[in-house]
């Protein structure tokens, strides 16, 4: 953020100052300003200077990046994608419209998702419903699924995907189970059985039915398919691990969480003891060390801590502790369908809740050549320049003739942390000229001099000419007013 730039960031302020119950006179006094000048930055009628966002990191613990319009971004991408449904095309919102609620109150516009996310859910259900009662087959009891998915990982996004007390008794265990002094699979192995009494089996596929791993409480084993490499047999121990130790800490998350539904408590659930697992084999303290000793080189991380490509780039996006940081950054996984299973954005990169990703972002170059890394500097549309990675990871199939699972594992940062970055070199990153402008989706972009586009840009209406042909194939646009 250059010093010189001045950002009115007074709902944003508010919103910090209301967060943790202060009054304004109890926080001007802890930034050493007058109550009624911060009551002038609260209502945007005074900047909020160098010297303030440093108190503000400082007395408060916080990234001062956040102040720089990331949450709001963040807010305006899902508004646009809710309002480019249909259902809204008469409701006349424009975008300073969605911009001022966007500003306004962040926390609102995850409760308009929320609402329309139910409507989908109704709206599909009851597609799905009218479907099988035309095709005169039976419908069960429960067979009308949510979106208990979506409302984990909005929980996880929402935390920072990073969970303390689990990071902290994952470093007290991996020292208590001396993983560092020999192979973490041997280790966890004897220390499942020593202290649980659990017996560790690798098995044959078939014996497995399909399942990769498989707790038998009665007979106290853990079956592990052969199918597993050594970094998933290795996880899929310490997964077994955490959920026998962590249960009382993960069931206390949970709680905080709010959730209702028992779909969205198991999935989170699992995705708790998945963190905990990552954060056993990669603890935290030398994890960040040698992430940064290496220049974030993930190949060798993953040959450090013995654990996979995806399983180093998620445990990246988990850094968030106080005075430790790591990069802060955003992940994807997508199949060669576009379809995306998972996604966590640290790095306030906007992701669509409800759609695949822009074709020009190098994730989907990846799958033509297995296992190369490839880079690239792309820019959103609110101008902020990112570094990614992307490449391809694989699930070995079940034998001869049975194909496995391929996906793409994209792996980014804001432009200013690309230099400690290993991928970085050779780049010129001051070059803005040389970012590929990309977007959200086809839907929410508004770039009309994209050749790529596979749908017209739903917040604006189209003039079509007929006898002219752009780069476009959907003419020109024009915003909604």
């Amino acid at each position: 953020m250059a010093a010189d730039r001045k950002v009115f960031a007074g709902p944003r302020v508010r919103r910090m100052r209301r967060d943790r119950n202060l009054t304004q006179a109890r926080m001007a006094e802890e930034l050493g300003i007058s109550a009624s000048y911060l009551n002038l930055i609260e209502r945007n009628q005074r900047p909020v200077s160098a010297q303030i966002l440093l108190k503000l990191a400082d007395v408060f613990d916080m990234d001062v990046k956040t102040l720089a319009g990331d949450e709001e971004a963040r807010a305006l991408t899902t508004l646009k994608e809710v309002f480019s449904d249909p259902a809204f095309r008469d409701v006349g919102l424009t975008n300073q419209d969605l911009r001022d609620v966007a500003a306004a109150s962040p926390g609102v516009v995850d409760a308009i998702a929320h609402l329309y996310r139910s409507y989908r859910e109704a709206t599909t259900s009851s597609s799905l419903l009218a479907e099988r009662l035309a095709d005169r087959d039976t419908v069960e009891p429960g067979d009308a699924h949510g979106l208990p998915l979506e409302e984990v990982r909005d929980f996880i996004n929402s935390r920072g995907n990073h969970f303390p007390p689990l990071d902290d008794a994952a470093e007290e265990l991996y020292v208590k189970a001396e993983l560092a002094k020999d192979e973490a699979y041997v280790s966890l192995r004897n220390y499942l059985r020593d202290t649980h009494g659990v017996t560790t089996r690798v098995v044959p596929h078939d014996v497995m039915s399909g399942d990769l791993r498989r707790y038998d409480r009665h007979r106290q084993t853990l079956f592990l398919s052969e199918l597993l490499d050594q970094p998933g047999r290795c996880f899929q121990l310490a997964y077994q691990v955490g959920y026998f130790e962590q249960s009382r800490t993960m069931e206390d998350i949970i709680a905080a969480s709010g959730f209702s539904s028992d779909e969205s408590m198991r999935l989170l659930r699992i995705a708790l003891a998945n963190y905990f697992a990552a954060a056993l084999l990669m603890p935290y303290a030398p994890f960040v060390k040698t992430a940064e000793d290496t220049r974030y080189d993930i190949r060798l991380l993953g040959r450090r801590f013995g654990t996979s490509f995806e399983q180093v780039c998620h445990r990246l996006t988990t850094l968030q502790r106080p005075g430790s940081r790591g990069i802060p950054f955003f992940l994807i996984r997508v199949d060669n369908a576009g379809n995306v299973s998972k996604r966590f954005s640290a790095a306030g990169f906007h992701f669509a809740r409800f759609g695949g990703t822009c074709p020009r972002w190098n994730v989907h170059d990846a799958f033509r050549v297995p296992g190369q890394i490839y880079s690239q500097v792309v820019q959103m549309e609110d101008g902020i320049r990112y570094f990614s990675i992307a490449r391809t990871v694989s699930r070995a199939g079940s034998g001869m003739g049975v194909p496995g699972d391929q996906y793409v594992v994209g792996l980014g940062c804001e432009i200013s942390h690309a230099r400690k970055l290993i991928y970085s070199a050779g780049y010129d990153l001051e070059d803005e000229s040389a970012a590929t402008p990309i977007g959200v989706n086809c839907r929410l972009c508004e770039r009309m001099d994209c050749s790529q586009r596979a749908f017209p840009p739903l917040k604006r209406k189209l003039e079509i000419a007929e006898h002219v042909r752009g780069i476009s194939p959907f003419g020109r646009a024009v915003e909604k007013v």
